[in-house]
């Protein structure tokens, strides 16, 4: 329990706010059509102005909406005027639910091989492996079922959940995110073809190495480099199901959604943000800052500070043209065909059955 402007300095105690209304003691957070008279809400798309009408809300965050803030005045709810309602309504979910974290210790039913070294408040789950000569620093959290091959490094405060693989060599840095049944370091998919017609399967003796605070989804999987390392850049957060191939570098504070793959030596600069299903060919350089749609198919370089849509990608200023005409094609068939009645050319072929 807070009240308001006591919530608000700790959320923001560097910045000059506007505030106005009564002080309510705020108890939880919610949506605006589910909060309660205590409960903080915010606003931040003007979608959502219609339920200003009808909340209940204690309390509601606002941006420089002078719409929104007229219609929390005439009904005298209390709100706070900041830069970005929805950073500081997710620091308040944080401040109201802290992540729960399990008492040190190691589980009787773990395994630790030899050498291993083991910081400070660290805890080790039910039928946890760790292999030899692994170092885990302090705070660290190995949930149940997590497997660590040998040699594998982990930063302070870094958590693993649940039936996590974390492959022999691995370099996992501080403060790091790793969710269920993610599998980071194994084999990258690489054959060569020899005279005969078979693949000669070509050893992987790369590392992964994570940098701080990267997060990394359920079931997604970070394939170790053939000879160089596959990076991933500090505060790069991967989605659920994402596949990123061997000897990838990705810079700082990427962003990659469900289903995005990336092919071997694939390279992203920092801040690119790949919607979900973008699939990246190999050896291919996305540039600082892209941001690519979903679906779309990255098959050459895109400059940086780009955005892509579509495959093969194009600039999404055209994609969204393109779209446009597409919809009239049609039409513009039945036009061209007024204006070309004789050429046979323009008659649309049917399938032929085989």
């Amino acid at each position: 329990m807070m009240r308001f402007r006591a919530l608000l300095q700790r959320l923001l105690p560097t910045t000059e706010l506007w505030v106005e209304g009564e002080d309510p003691e705020i108890l939880g957070v919610a949506p605006l059509d589910r909060a309660t008279a205590q409960d903080l809400s915010f606003l931040e798309n003007p979608r959502f102005y219609g339920a200003l009408a009808t909340t209940q809300a204690g309390a509601v965050l606002v941006g420089n909406e002078p719409q929104a803030i007229a219609r929390l005045r005439e009904r005298q709810i209390p709100f706070a005027q900041v830069p970005q309602p929805r950073l500081a309504f997710a620091q308040a979910i944080a401040l109201f639910h802290p992540p729960q974290r399990p008492q040190p210790g190691i589980h009787p039913t773990a395994v630790l091989g030899e050498g291993v070294q083991v910081g400070r408040n660290v805890f080790v789950g039910p039928r946890a492996v760790i292999g030899d000569r692994c170092h885990l620093a302090d705070d660290v959290v190995v949930h149940a079922g997590t497997v660590l091959y040998a040699d594998v490094t982990v930063g302070a405060r870094t958590v693993i959940h649940a039936n996590g693989t974390i492959h022999a060599h691995t370099v996992l840095g501080a403060d790091c995110l790793l969710h269920s049944g993610v599998v980071v370091g194994d084999e990258g998919f690489g054959f060569v073809p020899t005279p005969d017609g078979t693949w000669y399967k070509m050893p992987q003796v790369g590392r992964v190495v994570l940098g701080d605070r990267v997060e990394v989804g359920s079931n997604s999987t970070i394939d170790r480099g053939s000879l160089q390392d596959t990076v991933i850049g500090a505060g790069t957060k991967i989605d659920n199901l994402v596949q990123i191939g061997h000897g990838c570098r990705l810079g700082e504070n990427c962003l990659l959604a469900g289903q995005v793959g990336l092919a071997g030596g694939a390279e992203l600069g920092k801040n690119v943000t790949l919607g979900g299903q973008v699939g990246v060919s190999n050896h291919i350089q996305v540039g600082e800052g892209v941001m690519a749609a979903a679906k779309t198919g990255i098959a050459s370089d895109v400059a940086a500070h780009s955005q892509v849509m579509g495959y093969p990608a194009i600039p999404l200023t055209t994609f969204r043209k393109a779209s446009a005409i597409f919809r009239r094609l049609p039409e513009i068939y039945k036009l061209v065909k007024q204006l070309t009645p004789n050429d046979r050319d323009l008659e649309p072929s049917e399938p032929q059955d085989r």
